[in-house]
């Protein structure tokens, strides 16, 4: 894929942080990547260009746009990427008409203007780094929940053993020995900037925390790491000069570094907020996550979530009334851990390492990068159809799951007159992706899928399709022993038993060029397992049909529908790019991959509610009918 990112860097901060890395992982993957900013040179293997995007007068943001729609037709940009409101703002305009999408990510809560409510600057799709920036754009900023998506800022662990660490290859995660408390002091570390917010949050610790802390820990060393500490507000630097002039060495300054990672290694306890408090986070070392919104207080296991949520302290969710701040909890708190200094929970260590693992986080931003383009080159409802068996007769049975052969030939034969293209969700990523052109996008397409791998799929469904050249996507269990609807039978005994495809049945299919997913090991109800055992059931799956069939899967099917928001991220974290529902769903593919509407289809349809359920309107009337 090409990528142009674009960015105001008239000083380097975090967001050009981000963007540099984000270029550096996917170019590391193949991709060609392209840095627009308002710096000459950045320290990225992304090709560059100086464009002055933070100067906002109208006659540089009209060159801007010339200049970066001159860049994007001269090297064929797929895709877009804003890193500020600025370069959203100039990016809009200069891709309209030319069918390129825009991606922005946000990294603080918007001030509402014009321009916002006029024109949907930020593109096809938004990316906020926590969860309390996506509910400030869907509340405050009316910003429509289908084109947000949140990834977090990625960090690229070291991947030396430091000497307080060893890592097990079991847990794969920063175990700290006890040896980590062995210096003749602690260190307490306050890390950020000194301006705006932040600085005044500095200020009050310099003034009220850290005089105490001092005081009562003759072991403990406060340092100071960040830039623009001359800017610190001048209460601060009263207070700063009065403890230098106390405790001397006690207190060190050391302004801005590029070593954070080192002076974390060497540091207790951190005081911070984003990026920093993550990376203390992943090397073991305790945080009060502080920002310039709010204290989130210590950050442990049970904790993680809501700090994380607001970025650890940096980003409020709803505009916050004006008050000063207490460093009163932050006192009580940093009292208490050196009272008794304690280490990470290793379980909190690796749960960050994984949550903001760079290459984590820059697959998910790929992955925005394709919905963005899906959502601007396919924008109308795409049905995706659910059937199960495919019978010679009708099947006497309280679930309607099938559709008889005959019944199933009416079908394809009318998708045929009608012009409908079936393809696959693997043929849906590789035009995604950009493995086959989007000029060649069906202009009707349809996804035929087919749940559980009954006998009769083989026998009834596999020729009919190869008769139209169709292909379809088969949801298979991973545990090969099920050979029978069993499920079924233990809700109810009276239900006729279906036998399920054998190995070498279900390799013909893949012979055939169909699509293969994973429908769990044991066709369970997800919603209801305890968390592990639904982590087990859609990760093994996945690895077990891959392993018997020698295929890649792709995509997931949730049995009976079920699911819920915690069964949504394990089908992501087990590598699925789409998972079908049923009948729940977004208006479109591209509103949550991992949640695609799918419409049952039942042994009695007709030619009007064939034509109903493939029409492009069709999932809006079925929200407006079923208010869902």
């Amino acid at each position: 894929m090409r990528i142009l990112h674009v960015l105001s860097a008239n000083f380097f901060a975090g967001s050009v942080a981000y963007a540099v890395a984000l270029a550096k992982a996917h170019h590391r993957e193949g991709h060609q990547v392209w840095l627009a900013s308002d710096a000459a040179a950045l320290p990225t293997v992304a090709a560059q260009v100086q464009l002055p995007i933070s100067q906002r007068t109208y006659g540089q943001r009209l060159r801007n746009i010339r200049a970066l729609r001159q860049l994007v037709r001269q090297h064929g940009i797929d895709v877009v990427h804003a890193h500020s409101r600025a370069a959203s703002w100039v990016s809009y305009f200069a891709l309209r008409g030319l069918g390129v999408p825009l991606v922005s990510t946000i990294h603080g809560r918007q001030h509402l203007h014009t321009s916002t409510s006029l024109f949907d600057i930020y593109g096809q799709k938004v990316i906020a780094i926590c969860e309390n920036l996506a509910e400030h754009l869907r509340e405050e900023v009316k910003m429509a929940p289908a084109k947000i998506v949140v990834v977090p800022n990625g960090i690229k662990w070291e991947v030396e053993v430091k000497n307080e660490e060893v890592k097990t290859a079991a847990e794969g995660a920063a175990i700290f020995t006890s040896s980590f408390f062995t210096s003749t002091f602690l260190r307490l570390a306050f890390i950020g900037r000194f301006n705006g917010p932040k600085g005044e949050r500095a200020a009050a610790l310099l003034q009220h925390v850290f005089p105490a802390l001092l005081q009562e820990f003759a072991q403990l060393r406060v340092a100071l790491i960040g830039g623009e500490l001359e800017q610190l507000p001048e209460a601060g630097k009263m207070a700063l000069a009065q403890l230098q002039s106390q405790y001397g060495e006690r207190v060190e300054v050391i302004g801005f570094t590029d070593d954070v990672a080192g002076w974390l290694r060497k540091t207790d306890l951190v005081i911070g907020a984003g990026r920093v408090a993550m990376e203390a986070l992943g090397q073991g070392r305790a945080v009060l996550a502080l920002g310039e919104a709010l204290y989130a207080g210590p950050v442990s296991l049970a904790s993680y979530p809501a700090a994380a949520a607001s970025n650890f302290g940096d980003i409020s969710a709803w505009q916050q009334p004006a008050a000063g701040f207490d460093p009163a909890p932050v006192l009580a708190d940093a009292r208490a851990f050196l009272a008794r200094p304690h280490r990470v929970a290793p379980a909190l260590a690796q749960r960050v390492r994984h949550d903001y693992d760079l290459a984590r986080v820059a697959a998910r931003v790929l992955g925005v990068y394709e919905s963005a383009r899906m959502a601007l080159a396919a924008p109308a409802f795409m049905p995706v159809l659910m059937y199960h068996k495919i019978p010679e007769a009708p099947i006497a049975t309280r679930h309607q799951i099938f559709v008889t052969k005959e019944n199933f030939a009416k079908h394809l034969a009318y998708f045929k007159d009608q012009k409908l293209t079936p393809i696959t969700f693997q043929d849906y990523q590789d035009f995604a992706s950009g493995r086959r052109p989007l000029a060649e996008f069906p202009r009707r397409p349809i996804v035929l899928t087919f749940d559980d791998g009954y006998t009769d799929n083989y026998t009834n469904l596999l020729p009919l399709m190869q008769q139209y050249g169709y292909r379809g996507v088969l949801y298979l269990l991973g545990d090969f022993e099920v050979r029978y609807n069993q499920w079924d039978l233990a809700q109810d005994p009276t239900e006729p038993r279906a036998d399920i495809m054998s190995e070498t049945q279900k390799r013909a299919f893949v012979a055939a060029g169909w699509e293969i997913g994973a429908h769990t090991l044991t066709h369970p109800r997800l919603a209801s397992l305890p968390a592990a055992e639904a982590a087990h059931e859609i990760a093994a799956s996945k690895a077990e049909l891959e392993r018997r069939l020698g295929i890649t899967i792709v995509s997931f099917a949730y049995p009976y529908g079920d699911l819920s928001p915690e069964t949504k991220r394990l089908a992501a974290d087990a590598g699925f790019t789409y998972a079908v529902a049923t009948d729940t769903g977004g208006l479109h593919l591209e509103d949550d991959r991992m949640q695609i509407f799918r419409i049952n289809m039942f042994p009695h349809e007709s030619a009007s509610s064939l034509f109903k359920k493939t029409a492009p309107w069709y999932r809006r009337y079925y929200r407006w009918k079923r208010k869902k």
